[in-house]
């Protein structure tokens, strides 16, 4: 039997102005994706992800610790456990993309994977932190420090890699060697220099390691930062690399395909990429 899984993205454009709270932030935006999500649930979507730090505006422009009241405990705080609710009201996969607070003064970008029974099976923290002009990460993100784990859900093995990871095969390996059916690839990430890698790079870590991956990106321009606009696209790629769905470069979306998961073996029996693998000579990978 084909196991076709039915995935769902979520791309948005922040719904205030920076000069909000935190709290009104948080408000806003869960507000503007529950239609979204009910919306997917009442089109049988199996997996659903969002868009890096889905709760409020793409904030590192800026290095402002009023931001930091953006973080909330995960799987305790209030975003996780209301994604719980929704997960199990639809019988739903959802992976959910948040600011992260671990302790005073500690802070990771992370993402919560919520099984379709409503339970919370674990979070991924990006582990690549960018420092670049219009992109202070490090500023308000500590490195992940949990690996790249694989969650065995309902509908399949998910695995997640956040925004810039995506610039990095060795992580994106790790998925597959630890098991990824599909990965989600949460992302806000603007016009310019990198664009024309949006359509490049996951495409091929998709046909490299032989799964499906969900790429999502935010929508629209954030003031007063003006680092550009934030343009959508977001997609579906599978294992031989092929988008198989994609959404606008500008609206609020929900874009959904359909996964066969069968594919994997299909296309890993004609490409032995993991057969083929020669580890002992990477040393130089690993070299600090």
């Amino acid at each position: 039997m084909p196991r076709p899984v039915k995935c769902g993205l979520i791309q948005m454009a922040n719904k205030l102005d920076t000069a909000a709270s935190c709290e009104e932030h948080r408000k806003a935006m869960i507000d503007a994706h529950i239609p979204y999500i009910d919306k997917a649930g009442e089109q049988g979507v199996q997996i659903l992800c969002f868009q890096e730090i889905f709760t409020g505006p793409y904030f590192c422009p800026s290095q402002d610790t009023k931001w930091y009241g953006m973080a909330e405990a995960i799987p305790d705080g209030p975003t996780t456990q209301l994604m719980c609710e929704y997960a199990k009201k639809h019988n739903m996969v959802i992976v959910v993309p948040i600011y992260e607070v671990d302790m005073a003064g500690v802070y990771y970008n992370t993402a919560a994977v919520i099984d379709a029974d409503g339970t919370y099976l674990g979070k991924y923290r990006k582990n690549h932190i960018p420092q670049v002009a219009g992109f202070w990460e490090k500023y308000f993100f500590k490195p992940g420090n949990m690996g790249y784990p694989v969650f065995d859900t309902a509908y399949g093995k998910v695995g997640v890699y956040i925004c810039y990871d995506r610039h990095f095969p060795d992580g994106a390996r790790c998925l597959g060697l630890n098991g990824a059916d599909i990965v989600f690839n949460p992302s806000a990430t603007v016009a310019g220099l990198s664009q024309y890698l949006w359509e490049l790079e996951q495409p091929a870590h998709a046909v490299a390691n032989g799964y499906f991956v969900g790429a999502i990106n935010r929508v629209g321009e954030e003031g007063p930062w003006n680092i550009g606009k934030f343009y959508g696209s977001s997609y579906f790629v599978d294992p031989r690399g092929q988008i198989i769905a994609q959404a606008s470069e500008d609206e609020d979306e929900l874009l959904i395909a359909e996964c066969d998961l069968d594919m994997i073996k299909e296309v890993r029996d004609t490409w032995q990429f993991y057969r083929d693998r020669r580890p002992e000579t990477y040393d130089r990978l690993v070299d600090l």
